[in-house]
């Protein structure tokens, strides 16, 4: 979800401890949500599980309400890239499923997501799976104090396009901390003007979206669902991440 972000700034301590609050809240809700999920089960009735979750923990959904979207997470089944819009779809086997979160408490935000199985899937959308999670670790690898995004970029596009996938194009990651989107824009790929330099206690979501097929997408008519042109399955997988000297430190996990 895009929105006017403000420019990016290093976190204190306690913003990032107040961050780490809002983003394992984010981690536990994509644990709950994964464990439950199966053929049956509706994309709403994992979105009514997520929005109990979450204002029983003393939280708020970052996504409910935000320029009109009805829900508390975004569900994205096999060709939906991003911002599904949960209601009466039924998961079927071997369907995927991307689900994002957005969590903010005490102000700040914490943003995740993750591509789930649906029961038995093929062997093509397990790998696209497991791509989608090597990049974003790659990425994250890559979220030093003295790098520059486009590091963060380039380990992503890599990872994708040498196993024969698409990086989508239309979407990219983006700072976060007070606001759910603030600068720097994370794209998963190289941009030649893009020179960000990364700093200890950056706060960043990483969060790249692949296609087995052309990275081509469109939005579909409800005005947010995000799907692949040609039909082909696409995976989701982010972290709220800090910036740190040596190594990144990862919020959005239990």
């Amino acid at each position: 979800m895009s929105e006017t972000r403000d420019t990016g700034r290093i976190k204190t301590d306690r913003e990032i401890e107040l961050m780490g609050n809002s983003s394992r809240m984010v981690a536990e809700t994509l644990k709950i949500l994964g464990d439950l999920l199966g053929p049956g089960k509706t994309t709403g009735e994992l979105d009514r599980v997520a929005e109990d979750f979450i204002r029983s923990s003393g939280g708020v959904p970052s996504f409910k309400g935000y320029r009109g979207f009805p829900a508390s997470i975004c569900a994205s089944v096999n060709s939906e890239v991003v911002h599904g819009i949960p209601g009466s779809r039924v998961l079927e086997n071997g369907d995927i499923i991307s689900i994002d979160v957005g969590v903010v408490k005490d102000g700040y935000h914490g943003d995740g997501a993750a591509t789930f199985p649906v029961g038995e899937i093929s062997g093509q959308a397990m790998e696209l799976l497991e791509t989608t999670r090597d990049a974003l670790g790659a990425g994250i690898g890559e979220a030093v104090h003295g790098n520059m995004v486009r590091d963060i970029s380039a380990a992503v596009q890599k990872v994708i396009e040498d196993r024969g996938f698409s990086v989508v194009t239309d979407y990219t990651g983006h700072g976060i901390g007070k606001n759910m989107h603030e600068d720097p824009q994370i794209p998963n790929f190289v941009t030649n003007g893009d020179k960000s330099m990364l700093a200890s206690g950056m706060a960043l979501a990483i969060e790249p979206m692949v296609n087995i097929g052309g990275s081509e997408v469109k939005t579909k008519a409800d005005g947010w669902t995000v799907i692949t042109k040609d039909g082909s399955l696409s995976a989701h997988f982010e972290h709220t991440v800090v910036v740190r000297d040596d190594k990144a430190g990862i919020l959005t996990k239990v």
